[in-house]
């Protein structure tokens, strides 16, 4: 049976982590594709992540519209803790979840890709930001889609030391994620001559207070401090750091992973001048224009991030791949499959144009250098970037045949 747009929307179950999916398990060998949207729903990372990434992966499904088979779509909040995504993902896909999206904070992201390894099920990874899911630790059932480490650290930390920032000094959000985002780009700084003066790495989740770790840094004397960090933990600092007044002696700050919701939450009278990557804005050309039109109904009070966007461009090629397939097919073949004919099929959406994922799972787009406006410069809402450049796809993210992935023939 194939759904109306209004029936499809009536299909969409929200979870919490502790619910059970009967009905999920009752009708696992039917027609039914089902999504699960794993992420902070309530933490760090919610503005980030969250109910903004549900919101774009439902528009994604009523794009696609009835194709003959139906799209449910569950969501749930990892906390931003491994074994709380861990025994999640193994409970929905036991219980016919067929695909698992977004999956920030890395360590879960890294941890349930393990997962859909062992059960053969595809997991796209959106908001996880190491770039290992496609190095040492990548899969033949998973896709890496927005962005990550290496492309952060090649567009920001790159252009920061071009710019004459040539001695760093770290304040590193204690994980996975953090420790690759300081390790690309302390690899940048160091390859262009610069220097790494120092590091410090601040307990997460739970951090708030920056004020030790800022003052360790301005007594490094770095030209650059980077907050390999996201989230609140990069509003904060960068709010406190104002407050100490570390820009006005001469020091510049790198927001090494900054999301356009994070400006909005700094204001642009702080937040001005600050330099950052993202591989998606709103206000980049037509079509990002008019997908930001579509979503914004369901995104009340929050423009779309790249891992907004990225979960609508991932939602959108998964059920084009299922289609192709036809979902009997899709189901009966398993994860490792369902990747391969997603690699096979190049990608196009309204948020990344024309795109292709590579063979260690990694999506290739563009990649884009911005920077902060001052108040005076925005003409409306959300008018927060300007665009200094721009790295093609083929250049944004690590060559393939330097991640150490075991899916690469060499």
């Amino acid at each position: 049976m194939t759904m109306s747009r209004r029936s499809m929307l009536g299909a969409f179950a929200v979870t919490s982590i502790g619910s059970s999916l009967p009905h999920l398990a009752r009708a696992q060998a039917g027609n039914t594709i089902r999504i699960g949207v794993m992420n902070d729903q309530s933490g760090t990372y919610k503005d980030n992540t969250g109910p903004g990434s549900v919101a774009c992966a439902r528009q994604a499904i009523e794009e696609f519209g009835a194709q003959g088979f139906n799209v449910e779509l569950i969501a749930a909040d990892h906390q931003n803790k491994p074994d709380v995504g861990v025994a999640l993902a193994r409970q929905w896909y036991d219980q016919g979840v067929d695909m698992i999206l977004d999956i920030p904070t890395s360590s879960v992201g890294l941890a349930v890709q393990n997962v859909s390894r062992e059960k053969n099920k595809v997991a796209i990874n959106v908001g996880s930001a190491t770039s290992d899911l496609t190095g040492a630790q990548c899969s033949p059932s998973a896709v890496h889609w927005a962005y990550d480490t290496y492309q952060l650290a090649r567009t920001t930390g790159g252009a920061t030391v071009a710019a004459g920032g040539d001695t760093w000094f770290f304040i590193t959000a204690d994980y996975a994620f953090g420790h690759a985002l300081e390790r690309d780009t302390g690899d940048f700084v160091k390859a262009a001559g610069g220097r790494i003066l120092g590091a410090v790495r601040t307990p997460f989740p739970g951090t708030t207070d920056f004020a030790a770790f800022l003052t360790q840094a301005q007594a490094s004397r770095a030209k650059v401090i980077g907050f390999a960090n996201a989230g609140s933990d990069t509003i904060n600092c960068v709010k406190q750091a104002a407050e100490f007044g570390i820009t006005r002696r001469g020091t510049k700050l790198a927001a090494l992973l900054m999301f356009i919701t994070d400006v909005h939450s700094i204001g642009l009278e702080t937040g001005q001048g600050l330099v950052c990557s993202e591989t998606f804005y709103w206000d980049l050309n037509a079509t990002t224009r008019a997908f930001t039109r579509r979503v914004l109904p369901k995104m009340p009070n929050l423009y779309p991030n790249m891992i907004h966007a990225g979960c609508y461009s991932a939602t959108l090629h998964y059920l084009k791949t299922v289609k192709d397939m036809g979902v009997a097919a899709a189901k009966a073949a398993g994860g490792v499959e369902v990747v391969n004919r997603m690699k096979a099929m190049p990608t196009m959406d309204d948020a990344f144009g024309a795109g292709t994922i590579r063979p260690d799972g990694r999506k290739l787009h563009a990649s884009y250098l911005l920077e902060v406006k001052k108040p005076s410069e925005s003409k409306g809402p959300w008018d927060y970037y300007k665009v200094l450049g721009t790295t093609p796809a083929g250049e944004a993210f690590r060559p393939i045949n330097q991640g150490g992935c075991a899916l690469v023939r060499s």
